[in-house]
């Protein structure tokens, strides 16, 4: 392509998104703002993880202005017991799975879960930066006790700077760290992330291109390899871990069918080309892969008038996973097994278009590992919850829950040769199960 034809694709592009004649912009005046409902469904953890897709729909509704800067907070307290019939053996995720937190048979909590600083800044109709500061010492990948100060830092969790203007153009992009499209990975529950989010759920460093028109989201994602800050890897190099190649790659796909203006129903697909589920025995996180995994991913999302949600999703890997074989007798007999997990969740409103709206919600949600009576061959999650949202921005909430099965990712299926565990030793437990019940609240402001 000449450098004349070029410039005419540049300059044409920039006349469609209102760049190159908009006055209203250059003249208008800064504007620091907050905004709560915003807030709370950009730091909201849980429900609608499509947070880029969120940024540009409130754009296009006229949420955010331009010219200005948004700050927003949210902090989620909350208080559980927890209950496992094998010592030290919890396999509820919204912490990380460690005996050095949680020891015995009971434990009790009343601790700060998270917190969340946020800044989105509108430049002008069509570019917009988003930045997403975290606190999270319950799910952090410090070492240590929650008190230690490797697991009492703050991050930035999400930042990228996004492009589009849908009310010109069906056609947006972002570029920096954020969430991965791949799949519905979103929960109905009020608090907990679903099993299918934890095994793949994605956030990395890439670019992303998406369109939304005629019903139609179509996502693609270009990822940097190596082993990404979640469910995401790709070799690099000699199997390296070195993320010094964009080598990794997701796209998706959804329609909507609209039966009436109330009843719509979201079906859709992924492809995510390097999951994390590649290392050889014995596995560590975040350790080299040995190979790329692809996996897929079907979904679908029935909404009744906003006020009935059913929802579900299956995702699979593509290949087995070589480090779920322990070489070692007698965990030899169990073969290397694909990674799946499957979720299924509803959720219905009681009270809607109400200042304090009341929800009910339940959800399974599982992950699959290993061949049956594997120690790691699984571990679901059933979630019952109720919540009450204020404001369109702040909820209490309280929730019972239930897991079968405790399998860590890390040494899933053992160690190698004799730390952390003796040779053909797991600490993978097919037969613990934990019950608890978490009540809670997120404010956001």
């Amino acid at each position: 392509m000449t450098t004349k034809w070029m410039g005419l694709l540049l300059l044409t592009f920039f006349n469609v998104m209102g760049v190159a004649q908009d006055d209203n912009t250059t003249n208008s005046s800064f504007k620091l703002e907050a905004n709560s409902p915003f807030s709370y469904r950009m730091m909201e953890p849980t429900q609608n993880l499509r947070k880029l897709s969120i940024l540009m729909e409130e754009r296009e509704d006229g949420t955010l202005k331009e010219r200005g800067l948004v700050i927003g907070t949210s902090l989620i307290a909350l208080g559980d017991y927890q209950y496992s019939n094998i010592d030290s053996k919890f396999g509820y995720l919204m912490r990380h799975p460690t005996s050095k937190n949680q020891i015995g048979h009971v434990v009790t909590e009343a601790v700060i879960h998270s917190f969340q600083l946020s800044f989105t800044g509108t430049v002008n109709s069509w570019i917009t930066s988003y930045a997403e500061i975290l606190y999270d010492p319950q799910q952090s990948f410090g070492t240590g006790l929650i008190t230690d100060i490797e697991r009492n830092q703050l991050q930035l969790r999400k930042g990228f700077v996004a492009f589009g203007d849908l009310k010109k153009l069906p056609l947006y992009g972002a570029i920096g760290k954020l969430d991965s499209p791949f799949g519905q990975t979103g929960s109905v529950s009020p608090f907990t992330n679903s099993t299918l989010w934890h095994a793949f759920g994605g956030l990395c460093y890439g670019a992303q291109v998406s369109f939304e028109k005629w019903n139609i989201n179509a996502s693609f994602m270009a990822a940097q390899g190596g082993a990404q800050f979640r469910g995401m890897n790709t070799t690099v190099g000699d199997s390296t871990n070195i993320p010094s190649l964009v080598n990794n790659f997701i796209a998706d796909l959804s329609y909507t069918l609209h039966f009436t203006e109330e009843i719509s129903f979201k079906f859709g697909g992924s492809y995510l080309h390097g999951s994390t589920y590649n290392q050889a025995f014995p596995v560590q996180h975040f350790d080299p892969a040995s190979f790329n995994n692809p996996a897929v991913t079907a979904y679908g999302y029935f909404n009744l008038n906003d006020r009935f949600i059913l929802k579900g999703g299956y995702a699979k890997t593509l290949k087995v996973w070589p480090g779920t074989h322990n070489p070692t007798p007698p965990l030899d007999q169990f073969e290397a097994f694909r990674v799946s997990s499957f979720d299924l969740g509803a959720s219905y409103t009681l009270n809607a278009n109400k200042p304090i709206i009341y929800k009910l919600s339940a959800e399974f949600s599982d992950f699959v590992a290993g061949p049956h009576g594997a120690p790691w061959e699984r571990q679901n999650q059933l979630i019952v919850g109720f919540s009450a949202l204020f404001d369109q921005s702040s909820k209490l909430f309280v929730e019972l829950f239930r897991t079968d099965g405790y399998v860590p990712l890390n040494w899933i299926s053992g160690s190698d040769p004799f730390q952390p565990f003796p040779p053909g030793v797991t600490h993978s437990e097919y037969a613990a199960f934990s019950n608890g019940i978490v009540v809670g609240c997120q404010i956001t402001f």
